[in-house]
C-alpha cells in the first residue's frame, strides 16, 4: 500500500506514515499489556501501531498515565490539562514512573533512555517528549516552573497589577494560574455589591503571562536578552469573554506563540476556570526589543565563574538587576 502523508503538530514538515496490519497475536499482546486501561487507549495504541499516526499519541500516554493515578486523582486527567504536575498533582513516584516508562515502551515499541527522564516533570512533558521521540525531532527545552517569587523579580509589572500566581514555561508556549482572592482593588467598584473580574484585566493577565514567556521562554542570539523595560502591549483582535468570574475562581491562562519576529511577537491566549471557557483571543501582540548583556566568562577548566549567567540563560542576571530597578 503507497505511503500517506499526514500533517505534523509540532513541526512544519509532513509526517509520513504507512498504513501497515498487526498480527492478531501482537493486537492480544498489546490488549494484555492495556487490560488496566481504557478502552479508549487500546483503541488509540492499536491505531498508532497499524498507522504510525503520532496523532493517537496523546490519547495513549495519558490513558498510561492514568492507569498508574490513585483515583481519586484521576478526574484531574480528565481536564486535559498539560500543566499537571506529576509528582506535586497526581502523585507519581519515581518508580510509578518507572513503571510508566516501561509500559509505554511495549505499546509504542520505542526505546526510552533513563537519562532523558529528567526534565518530564509535567503530563504535557511526557507527551511532548514521546511525539518528538516517534517524529525523531529534537527534544526541547525542559519546562521552568516559577513560583510568584521568580515572576514577581523578573516581571516588569509588579503588585498589586501583577495577576500571576504561577507559572510554567517551556518551548511551546506558557501557562498559568490566578485566584481571584476579592481583595483586588478594582472589585471595590466593579460591582457595587457584585464583584466581578473585568475582562479587561483577564486580558492584561494573558499579556502579562506573555511578557513572562518573551522572557523566560524566548532564546535570542548570543550576547542578547529581551530587555524588560521594552515589552508593551500593541494589539489584540478575535477577543470573546464566555464566563463570568468571581471571587474564589481559579483562572488557569496559556498563551502560545503565533508570530515572532522583532520587533513584534503575537501570540493566542486562552483563560478557563476548571472546564469552563471564560476568555479567548486570538491574537495578542506585544512589541519588544534586545538589550546587550556581558558575555559569560569561562574559567580555564571550562565552567562558568561565580555571579555569571548559567544554564544557557545569558540575561538571567541583568534581568533581575532590570526588573528590581
Amino acid at each position: 500500500m503507497p505511503d500517506s502523508v499526514q500533517p505534523s503538530q509540532g513541526s512544519s514538515k509532513p509526517f509520513p506514515f504507512i498504513t501497515k496490519p498487526v498480527a492478531p497475536e501482537d493486537e492480544a499482546a498489546l490488549r494484555e499489556s492495556l487490560k488496566r486501561c481504557s478502552p479508549s487507549t487500546f483503541e488509540a495504541a492499536i491505531q498508532f501501531r497499524k498507522t504510525g499516526n503520532p496523532e493517537h499519541l496523546p490519547a495513549v500516554v495519558i490513558g498510561v498515565i492514568e492507569r498508574f493515578v490513585e483515583p481519586d486523582l484521576r478526574t484531574k486527567l480528565k481536564d486535559a490539562d498539560d500543566d499537571l504536575r506529576l509528582i506535586e498533582d497526581l502523585g507519581i513516584d519515581s518508580l510509578t514512573m518507572m513503571e510508566i516508562v516501561i509500559l509505554v515502551e511495549d505499546v509504542l515499541q520505542m526505546s526510552i533512555n533513563n537519562d532523558e527522564l529528567r526534565n518530564l516533570r509535567t503530563v504535557g512533558d511526557v507527551k511532548t517528549f514521546i511525539d518528538c521521540k516517534v517524529r525523531g525531532l529534537p527534544l526541547p527545552k525542559p519546562t521552568k516552573f516559577l513560583p510568584i517569587e521568580h515572576i514577581a523579580a523578573t516581571m516588569p509589572i509588579q503588585p498589586p497589577f501583577l495577576f500571576l500566581n504561577e507559572a510554567s514555561v517551556s518551548s511551546n508556549g506558557a501557562n498559568a494560574k490566578y485566584k481571584i482572592s476579592g481583595q483586588e482593588f478594582f472589585l471595590q467598584g466593579h460591582f457595587k455589591d457584585n464583584p466581578v473580574m473585568p475582562a479587561s484585566i483577564m486580558l492584561e493577565a494573558l499579556g502579562q503571562l506573555a511578557v513572562l514567556f518573551l522572557l523566560e521562554g524566548l532564546t535570542p542570539e548570543p550576547g542578547k536578552a529581551v530587555n524588560p523595560q521594552m515589552i508593551f502591549f500593541t494589539g489584540c483582535e478575535g477577543v470573546r469573554a464566555h464566563r463570568v468570574c468571581r471571587p474564589g475562581d481559579i483562572l488557569t491562562l496559556s498563551i502560545k506563540p503565533k508570530r515572532m519576529k522583532m520587533p513584534l511577537a503575537t501570540f493566542e491566549g486562552a483563560i478557563r476556570v476548571g472546564q469552563e471557557k471564560a476568555v479567548i483571543a486570538e491574537e495578542i501582540t506585544l512589541t519588544f526589543g534586545f538589550m546587550e548583556v556581558p558575555a559569560q566568562p569561562v574559567t580555564e577548566n571550562g565552567t562558568a565563574q561565580a555571579g555569571a549567567p548559567s544554564n544557557g540563560e545569558p540575561g538571567a542576571a541583568p534581568l533581575r538587576v532590570a526588573a528590581s530597578a
